[in-house]
């Protein structure tokens, strides 16, 4: 097995929404924001080649959006997930699965790719997109906290394509995604979240997706103003870290502009930050 991070891009998003209930005299000194209050993240992806499979967890906002839309969130930085495919070899053909934690517009938007006259079509022709059931319905029917976060246009063409395939983890990981050892659920963010737990060069590695989408968000209080269930985010949240720790896993950072991985420990405050790190230092 080989793993590699995939970077689609930096965007910005409002400080105060990334941190919620947290004081900007402390958040601030973890990620310091623009003149506007605005906090540079990354999307950063996993590409994992093993057993002849090449799976893609999610893929950034994508470049379908409209100059409007992407002037909200003013994306920035040199990667997109096509350039970091070809430095590793790869096209957007060669995928043969996509997981998809969840199906908000920064995790998923690159599952679906405008043609020149405007149709819509999937990003990857060959590949099996995953998600499961409960989230998607979730997600085609959203609630007005989440109606902007989950675009049509990102979602619709997937299930259209019929390459959709939804996960039953209470039926064990499908064998197509037996690169994971297990699939944890997370109903804080959004619902069904879903956050791969796989082994790696005699580690575990733990795609954190929004339940710790930055080293700045470890401490328990730290949960995004965007996650619907706040209270059952530090739930959730508390557990895997405390089996981080316990188990030395390798938390990977979707969202952490400045670290890709980290590593947490116990200490006399709970679970806090133990180090940074590079997959590519595994």
């Amino acid at each position: 097995m080989k793993i590699h991070t995939i970077g689609t891009g930096l965007f910005k998003l409002d400080g105060g929404a990334m941190f919620g209930v947290v004081p900007k005299s402390m958040w601030q000194k973890l990620n310091p924001p623009d003149a506007n209050n605005m906090c540079t993240w990354a999307m950063r992806c996993l590409l994992i080649e093993d057993a002849g499979r090449l799976l893609l967890i999610d893929n950034g906002i994508g470049e379908k959006q409209d100059e409007k839309f992407r002037g909200h969130f003013h994306l920035h930085g040199d990667d997109t997930l096509e350039k970091s495919l070809r430095k590793l070899g790869f096209t957007s053909a060669d995928v043969t699965d996509v997981f998809l934690t969840h199906l908000h517009f920064d995790h998923c938007g690159g599952s679906v790719q405008r043609r020149p006259d405007g149709a819509l079509q999937v990003a990857f022709p060959n590949a099996t997109y995953w998600s499961n059931e409960a989230h998607w319905d979730w997600a085609v029917t959203p609630n007005p906290r989440e109606k902007a976060s989950f675009l049509k246009e990102n979602i619709l063409p997937i299930q259209e394509s019929g390459q959709l395939q939804f996960v039953d983890v209470a039926a064990g990981v499908p064998s197509r995604l037996a690169s994971f050892r297990e699939i944890i659920m997370a109903d804080g963010h959004t619902e069904k979240m879903m956050v791969p737990v796989l082994d790696y060069k005699g580690r575990t590695l733990a795609f954190m997706a929004d339940l710790l989408p930055s080293t700045g968000h470890i401490p328990l209080p730290y949960v995004m103003g965007y996650d619907t269930r706040p209270l059952v985010t530090m739930t959730e949240k508390e557990a895997v870290l405390r089996r981080a720790a316990d188990e030395n896993w390798v938390l990977l950072l979707e969202h952490d502009a400045t670290h890709e991985a980290c590593t947490v420990q116990h200490t006399d405050k709970g679970v806090r930050l133990a180090e940074t790190l590079r997959l590519a230092d595994l």
